[in-house]
């Protein structure tokens, strides 16, 4: 069940580079429970990645991987180890192509759908038995862009696209914070 979640993952790519882009959905999301929770992350040299710690009705933890989204899984691996945590004890929250902006879906297990970030955190704790927030970012075919996929995930923003994927993004973050207090 979603209450068990002890480890929230916020997936991305780490610098100012990446900030505005669809493929850090999942950092912007975790920064913004972060400070509904009044958390503050902290690198954490040993998991390779900034953590922040929660202790709400119980204790769990944030995370945002301090690597690049191919390579998220080592540290994700390095937390559940230090931790003893289950993979089904996870909320890996990140970006997906195959729903509209506006659509979130939870789900757990399943396959990657050829998001990198998601297959590194397969490969790396050998299971794919982990909750996931799908956050829809679109496609580039049905918003009618000609661009690759790589293109559309990697690419800044607008101002007018960042302003209106951050309205969502705080509607989901909200969301998760409440099945955190066990609201929903």
């Amino acid at each position: 069940m979603i209450f068990n979640i002890k480890l929230i993952v916020g997936l991305g790519n780490p610098g100012d580079t990446y900030k505005n882009t669809r493929h850090n959905t999942g950092f912007r999301i975790i920064d913004l429970i972060a400070d509904k929770l009044h958390a503050m992350f902290y690198l954490e040299k040993k998991i390779h990645g900034h953590v922040a710690k929660i202790y709400n009705k119980r204790q769990f933890f944030l995370l945002k991987p301090n690597s690049y989204m191919n390579n998220s899984g080592f540290s994700v691996n390095k937390f559940l180890l230090f931790y003893k945590l289950l993979p089904e004890e996870i909320l890996v929250i990140h970006d997906d192509i195959d729903l509209m902006p506006g659509i979130i879906k939870f789900k757990i297990g399943g396959s990657n759908a050829g998001h990198n970030g998601l297959k590194s955190i397969q490969q790396s704790i050998k299971s794919a038995n982990f909750w996931r927030a799908r956050i829809g970012v679109g496609h580039p075919k049905t918003l009618n862009l000609k661009q690759s996929v790589a293109d559309f995930v990697l690419h800044n923003l607008s101002l007018e696209e960042i302003e209106y994927l951050y309205n969502f993004e705080k509607l989901y973050s909200s969301n998760i914070c409440n099945i955190i207090d066990g609201i929903i």
